[in-house]
């Protein structure tokens, strides 16, 4: 059995809520761990498209069993923009995305619902692209008509979670991660570790 999984993801924000959900769990590296590896370009049509790729491109890069995610905001007036290509939507810095994306939302009556999504892919070291597990989160809220707080990262500062009556960027990390995408996703990851027999993983793993 491996006795790490290889995060695939260079996002400090990520890596610090996947480390924290996941403590107690596998020894995890991050790409800064081994030698410089060519991201694989994400031309999935999902977010577990995308994870299982770049779960699978790693896996035969450096042959390590791998753990990566994909996630985005998914806005419904505009027809689940930016989804998959959040990280990669118009804009050099993310107040510059969310100017955009008030510019497209202007003709669109609120609430603005919208919801993140965090699909997960592991895979068994190698190129044999074996998914072992897969699971996906989700979290509704809306987008806010102006960006609040300055927590988070990433879209944070325009998500409004109801519950909290704030925006993510608004909120403790502990709070952030009690409900949002990427917690639920990664609580899903830690129950299969804890709950799948030793000698189950490590057969998988390998």
């Amino acid at each position: 059995m491996t006795d790490a999984l290889l995060l695939a993801t260079t996002n400090a924000g990520k890596i610090r809520e996947i480390r924290h959900l996941l403590a107690g769990g596998p020894r995890l590296l991050t790409l800064a761990d081994v030698p410089p590896v060519a991201e694989p370009d994400e031309t999935g049509h999902t977010f577990a498209e995308n994870a299982a790729l770049k779960a699978r491109a790693y896996a035969a890069a450096t042959g390590h069993a791998v753990i990566a995610e994909d996630s985005g905001l998914v806005i419904d007036a505009l027809g689940g923009v930016p989804g998959v290509q959040s990280a990669r939507y118009p804009g050099a810095t993310y107040p510059d995305k969310f100017r955009n994306l008030y510019a497209a939302l202007a003709g669109h009556p609120r609430p603005w619902t919208a919801r993140y999504v965090c699909a997960v892919a592991i895979t068994a070291p190698g190129d044999s692209g074996r998914l072992v597990f897969t699971t996906e989160g989700t979290c509704e809220g809306e987008v806010w008509p102006e960006p609040r707080g300055r927590h988070g990262f990433g879209y944070d500062p325009i998500f409004y979670f109801p519950a909290y009556g704030r925006t993510f960027g608004e909120v403790s990390d502990d709070e952030k991660l009690a409900v949002a995408h990427r917690g639920r996703a990664f609580r899903n990851v830690a129950a299969w570790l804890a709950n799948t027999p030793a000698a189950t993983l490590a057969a998988r793993l390998r």
